[in-house]
């Protein structure tokens, strides 16, 4: 049993989501210290609050800690992990430190294969511009407050709950925001039935749950509504039988239109400035839980929405030296299209992505969506895949990737070193053109890098 007057030393504490549980304990009242591999901004905002943190793994860190927390990401033989163990320390997953941040409050969880971390970000500007004060654990940092979590002195909790190694299982939210399921995360999954049985479970064994939110238009959340013996709210922006919806949706490149519905009655237009016409969608889900769940006025939850700045590194855009570079965190083959569709939008002369392959198991499985997804540029820039903890499977390899991307008409460079990115587009690159990052971190440093050197 997790108790707040416990110390807990987190392995991994500079990790975007392991470090939003983190600061919020601290800001709790619970002891709160960590380690990780590499000083970074979120290491540096914890210290900044009093956190300590240390930089590299040794067994002495461990000491004088009551649990020690990991997430999915840190293995078995981590050597924090083994010293623990040696030492009879209680061991802990970040996502029962999750529930132990939101224990006291009514919980709005966010899950899906994409998509979340937006839904979250905007569900708690909603709250906090309606002066709820929610406190917030998001797996991104939200712009409009240069964080990604905070303890709020409100009622509600609001947190974006990773699915992708069935650790959602571990927390019992009071309402269920679900956004979309498609096939992802093979290496914890067998296929999409097992995905969609999962979500279910997460749903059908929670004691506390008291609203279930679910995108109508996704056909993995169709298929789990047929599969719930409970009462569902829909969103979306396509079908008919949404309780709430985004209809009549204008992408005006850097901005995005749209007439908010409650069945068939039209509550009023929403101005959402930032680009992706998808943010509708989102934005139907966050009406739905601020409105149709929490009780709203939907007239200051449409203002709200008017000032959303976003999450950084999801369809982040900058100019500099006449060209567009775009940066987006998305991996997923759907999530990618939907941002070609929107950048096709707005001003540019050609579009470059630049992608790094992500996981054997999706690239096998995904790899025609790919494809198809790359259409909307005129070039992709391909550098050698990441396998994280895969291990390599027969024929799947960056090369084969590139001849599944060539196949579909895509112009396809392989770079197999990422040092090598930036001097390949600048001797492509024109005025105007638009280049978009996909990608995590490495790909984002050096995006930034590139535009401080186009604005020199």
């Amino acid at each position: 049993m997790l108790d707040t007057k416990d110390t807990y030393h987190f392995i991994g504490i500079g990790g975007i989501g392991v470090s939003a549980v983190a600061r919020v304990l601290h800001q709790q009242g619970v002891r709160v210290r960590g380690s990780d591999v590499r000083e970074s901004q979120l290491t540096e905002g914890l210290r900044a609050l009093g956190i300590p943190v240390q930089i590299g793994h040794d067994a002495a860190h461990v000491e004088g800690a009551d649990v020690v927390v990991h997430s999915t990401a840190v293995p078995e033989d981590n050597l924090e992990r083994c010293a623990a163990r040696a030492l009879g320390l209680r061991e802990a997953h970040r996502s029962a430190l999750l529930g132990l941040c939101m224990i006291n409050h009514e919980q709005i969880g966010v899950t899906g294969t994409h998509g979340k971390g937006t839904v979250s970000a905007m569900i708690t500007h909603c709250l906090i511009e309606a002066g709820e004060d929610p406190t917030f654990i998001i797996g991104g940092l939200l712009n409009q407050y240069g964080t990604n979590a905070r303890a709020g002195r409100g009622r509600l909790a609001v947190a974006e709950i990773d699915e992708s190694d069935k650790s959602h299982l571990n927390l019992q939210p009071h309402h269920v925001v679900i956004n979309n399921l498609e096939v992802d995360h093979l290496n914890f999954y067998k296929d999409l039935n097992d995905i969609t049985a999962t979500m279910a479970r997460f749903i059908q064994d929670n004691p506390r749950l008291k609203t279930v939110v679910i995108n109508g238009d996704d056909a993995g959340t169709r298929a789990l509504i047929e599969a719930l013996d409970r009462p569902v709210l829909r969103f979306g922006a396509v079908e008919a039988d949404l309780d709430f919806a985004a209809r009549e949706i204008i992408d005006e490149g850097d901005a995005v239109r749209f007439t908010a519905y409650h069945g068939d009655v039209a509550l009023g237009a929403v101005r959402l400035p930032l680009p992706g016409a998808y943010n509708a969608e989102n934005a139907a889900a966050a009406i739905a839980v601020t409105v149709g769940v929490l009780g709203l006025p939907f007239a200051r939850v449409a203002a709200a929405l008017s000032g959303y700045m976003g999450l950084e590194n999801r369809f982040t855009v900058r100019r500099a030296g006449g060209i567009t570079i775009v940066k987006d965190y998305i991996s997923h083959p759907t999530g990618m299209r939907k941002v070609l569709e929107s950048a096709r939008r707005m001003r540019h002369a050609r579009i470059l992505c630049v992608f790094k392959p992500y996981r054997f198991t999706l690239m096998r499985y995904h790899g025609e969506e790919y494809a198809e997804a790359f259409t909307g540029a005129d070039e992709v820039l391909i550098t050698t895949m990441y396998a994280a903890e895969e291990r390599p499977i027969d024929g799947i390899d960056t090369p084969w990737f590139v001849e599944v991307l060539r196949g579909a008409g895509n112009r396809v460079t392989f770079i197999p070193d990422n040092a090598d990115v930036i001097p390949a587009l600048a001797d492509k690159i024109e005025a105007g053109d638009m280049v978009i990052f996909f990608g995590g971190d490495d790909f984002f440093r050096m995006a930034d890098a590139w535009a401080e050197q186009l604005d020199a």
